[in-house]
């Protein structure tokens, strides 16, 4: 038999007016009620009944997702787990998700606002999701222009007031920076990305702000500006271990866990000992990297709550609800493995 709304209720031991109004984002409700009664819906597979609904002509209850870069060598679980549960979030209060692609970097930032100039023109969409930003994305300008609903996952231009959700990624590399100092490493190199995608700059400034507070100016040498790809982390860290003794790196800070797993297989090749004679944190905890040997230090990111949250603030604007927060930013959490601490290994 169908799930029905009272069996939600139930289960979340809440009214059915409040599984209503989670569902609907139609009043305001406790972060820990709201956790409860979305749990309760997932566990249970309760699907709202659309028709049932007394929708506005104007609505079609769809929204837009640009489909992230899945070229070759451009792995990113992240992204793919956010797609999943930003969906399954949507379902859950009557919406679906739309993905489109985008045209590449090369097609000009014109073409890229186009697509989502047509797909409101048609009236195929509802609002947004806007991954993947960058400091000046021409996405978000063009939708604030446009005054049609939106939420990032990520944040652009600090002078733009838009709604968003992000990951503190700075603070997230200043605990792993942190935790290798705590081990007595010094000599700590970043393996970072290219210049001008906001996430990245941060994750970088987490870095150089955590050495500075600790007294540490930086070589310029241990600074490498990659892609994110395995074998650009291979590349970057075979530079880094040719480095004269007094500056070789005796550990290493990847602002992902792609180039982390390049590094590694670099360390493996030369018979560097990982964890030992070279510590090495990760960024993402990618499914793999629990498995690989050694286990990699990550930063776990709280992916299905983002993809819960961006959804429910999306609905908010749409439906002209005020929102709580307009701003959120969630800390990652460390997770310490055998890559920078072989000790953790042997812990149960």
């Amino acid at each position: 038999m169908a799930v029905k709304i009272k069996d939600v209720a139930q289960a979340a031991d809440v009214s059915i007016a409040t599984v209503s109004y989670v569902l609907n984002n139609s009043a305001p409700v406790s972060e820990e009620t709201r956790r409860r009664v979305m749990d309760a819906a997932n566990r249970l597979g309760y699907r709202p009944n659309s028709t049932a609904r007394n929708l506005k002509a104007s609505e079609t209850r769809i929204i837009g997702y640009a489909w992230h870069n899945v070229e070759q060598n451009q792995m990113n679980a992240v992204l793919d787990r956010f797609i999943y549960r930003m969906a399954q979030a949507a379902e859950l209060r009557g919406y679906h998700v739309m993905t489109f692609t985008l045209p590449t970097v090369q097609g000009g930032a014109g073409d890229r606002a186009h697509v989502y100039e047509e797909l409101i023109r048609t009236s195929r969409v509802d609002g947004f999701i806007v991954a993947e930003t960058d400091r000046n994305d021409d996405r978000i300008e063009h939708l604030l222009k446009l005054k049609f609903p939106f939420v990032a996952f990520g944040r652009a231009n600090p002078a733009w007031d838009f709604p968003f959700v992000d990951v503190d990624v700075k603070a997230g590399v200043r605990l792993a920076v942190e935790h290798l100092l705590a081990l007595g490493h010094r000599r700590i190199a970043c393996l970072a990305w290219q210049h001008g995608l906001h996430n990245g700059d941060e994750r970088l400034a987490g870095y150089l702000e955590t050495l500075q507070a600790a007294g540490i100016v930086p070589c310029s040498e241990w600074i490498a500006r990659l892609q994110n790809v395995i074998e650009d982390g291979y590349a970057a860290t075979q530079t880094l271990m040719a480095l004269p003794a007094d500056i070789r790196p005796t550990a290493i800070v990847s602002l992902s866990d792609v180039m982390a797993i390049g590094a590694m297989r670099y360390l493996e090749s030369a018979d560097i000992r990982i964890g030992y004679e070279v510590a090495l944190t990760g960024f993402d905890d990618d499914p793999i990297s629990a498995f690989i040997n050694p286990p990699l230090t990550t930063l776990h990111q709280p992916i299905d709550a983002i993809g819960d949250k961006v959804i429910e603030m999306l609905i908010g604007v749409i439906t002209n609800q005020p929102l709580a927060e307009k701003a959120v930013l969630i800390e990652p959490a460390l997770i310490v493995r055998g890559s920078s601490d072989p000790s953790a290994t042997l812990k149960p």
